[in-house]
């Protein structure tokens, strides 16, 4: 008998087939997994992150915790999982909390239907340290709320929901704009949007400071009344309704979270259907009839020569061009100069609010390789020496200093004008050129020694995965050293104001501005040395994205 004659029955059976879900849940383990084998520094970054995220965590609920009884309570709580849930809509897409792994682009290509993979999104997206803080302050919520059996049954059910409407949420709306995040004009309202959120967390921070002179928590309750029933809250809010009695309020609010689950899961899966099926002719350039000219001549007419000038060239431009790189400069300026006006404004600032700018824009310092990429090789080929690596990390500095100077003097001098008092400018001054100096000396050893790559895809994600506690630690750490790097004007500022010596405020402009010469020299040769030594580690570090 042939084979043709083969009867069918005699195929081998069909392997069972895995579900979906697991396969993403052991995808995202694996992956996390080996991020953390590649080194044991990246595994104590990780295990410190997850460390302070626990200690966090651990506080938020026992703060909650202690809330339980108080007439406030239910306000304190709704509120706070609101900005939760908003918070869950909102970061993701400015901050590098993202996960490519779960970037519906990649899976374009896959025969995977829309149901499923949806399924298998929303379960591995709760794996990971942000999940994990939310549920535990969700968790704290309805422990503070929760009073008798019907407290507990709709406890019980509130929690598991909120998580759900949290990660769904933040799901939709990334898949609904992943498109646009990752062309061009996306990239370009980067800048706009990192604008209107850190502009958002000021004016957030104000209103709680207004808050505590206010009255009191009292004076939440009406918004409170409004955010309980809000899909991202009222959930919550059904605790405290059911623990009051209040059983068909509490039926409502639960419904309503129920069905704006239910109708994020259905946009999510409409989005993906659309994301995986219509041609994608958002990054589509026009042609262009003509290019600017660069206007190169008259850039370098203004520069030192030879490797400085070309590498302040390279700098300013990725300030004026790229993405990236705009939105953190755009959002350092309006920051910078927000936080110092607005208390004046109010009438509880001081002039050393203004030394504020000088600290957004130092933060700039950090991380300066990863800001290349993986074009950094062509950098890296030319240091060969401590020698190169100075000269290109001075002129990095230079550019710096280009833009940060000039914006520290007027935001120190119009925070004087608009409080009206002109006596400690001198002090703000002379301490804002320590702590710039002391920020450049400690952002230039950060990024010889913590660098970290850049995504190039992603208008909002600025850290490749698993490298976010490096980057939270690189960052960190160096703002605290360079806070006491700046100690040795710090104290003379302070004991001059103790002591009532006003009139001698004026010596820490040139004490203030040669010390933090001295020290952005000194952190700039160490950081040269180290740079040459680990070049090649530098380079493996920040070409990941």
């Amino acid at each position: 008998m042939s084979v043709l004659d083969a009867p069918v029955t005699s195929a081998a059976p069909a392997a069972p087939t895995t579900g979906l879900t697991p396969i993403f849940v052991s995808l995202k383990l694996t992956l996390l997994r080996n991020g953390l084998r590649q080194s044991s520094g990246r595994r104590a970054v990780f295990v410190a992150s997850l460390v302070l995220t626990l200690l966090l965590a651990a506080a938020q609920v026992l703060g909650l915790v202690l809330l339980r009884g108080n007439e406030h309570a239910g306000t304190v709580v709704v509120l706070l999982t609101g900005v939760v849930a908003l918070g869950w809509a909102v970061l993701p897409l400015f901050f590098p909390s993202g996960d490519d792994t779960l970037d519906p682009t990649r899976l374009v290509m896959l025969p995977l239907r829309p149901e499923p993979l949806i399924r298998a999104l929303l379960v591995s997206s709760m794996i990971g340290i942000g999940p994990l803080f939310t549920l535990c302050l969700v968790v704290g919520s309805v422990l503070a709320l929760a009073h008798g059996a019907a407290g507990i049954v709709f406890a019980v059910l509130a929690v598991p929901l909120t998580m759900l409407l949290c990660v769904a949420l933040s799901r939709a709306v990334t898949t609904a704009n992943v498109r646009l995040l990752n062309s061009r004009k996306g990239r370009d309202l980067a800048v706009l949007s990192g604008l209107v959120i850190a502009v958002g967390i000021q004016f957030v921070n104000f209103g709680a400071q207004r808050l505590g002179q206010a009255g009191g928590l009292s004076t939440l309750d009406p918004a409170a009344d409004v955010v309980r029933w809000l899909p991202g809250a009222s959930a919550v809010a059904s605790v405290d309704a059911a623990s009051d009695g209040s059983y068909g309020v509490a039926v409502a609010q639960l419904l309503i979270t129920v069905a704006a689950l239910a109708a994020l899961m259905w946009m999510w899966q409409r989005s993906l259907m659309r994301l995986m099926t219509s041609p994608d002719g958002s990054t589509l350039a026009a042609a262009e009839p003509a290019r600017e000219k660069s206007g190169r001549g008259r850039l370098s007419a203004l520069l030192p020569e030879g490797r400085t000038a070309t590498v302040m060239q390279r700098s300013l431009r990725y300030v004026a061009r790229d993405p990236k790189t705009k939105a953190a400069w755009v959002t350092a300026l309006a920051v910078g100069a927000i936080v110092p006006l607005l208390n004046a404004v109010q009438g509880t600032g001081s002039v050393y609010f203004a030394c504020f700018a000088a600290g957004m824009l130092g933060m700039q310092m950090y991380n300066q390789f990863g800001q290349d990429t993986s074009a950094f090789w062509m950098v890296a080929l030319t240091i060969s020496s401590p020698r190169d690596a100075y000269v290109e990390l001075r002129a990095r500095a230079f550019v710096l200093l280009l833009l940060t100077l000039p914006f520290t003097l007027i935001v120190c001098a119009v925070t004087a004008a608009v409080i009206g008092d002109w006596r400690p400018l001198p002090g703000a001054l002379g301490l804002s050129f320590a702590l710039l100096g002391s920020m450049l000396a400690t952002g230039a050893v950060a990024s010889a020694l913590f660098p970290y790559s850049i995504p190039q895809e992603g208008a909002f994600k600025n850290v490749v995965p698993g490298q976010g506690g490096l980057a939270w630690i690189s960052i960190l750490g160096g703002m605290l050293a360079a806070a006491l790097l700046a100690a040795p004007v710090i104290v003379p500022t302070i004991w001059m104001h103790v002591t009532d010596r006003h009139d001698a405020l004026w010596l820490l402009v040139p004490g203030g501005l040669a010390y933090g010469a001295l020290v952005g020299w000194a952190g700039l040769r160490i950081a040269a040395r180290r740079t040459a030594a680990r070049l090649p580690e530098i380079l493996a570090a920040v070409s990941k994205g």
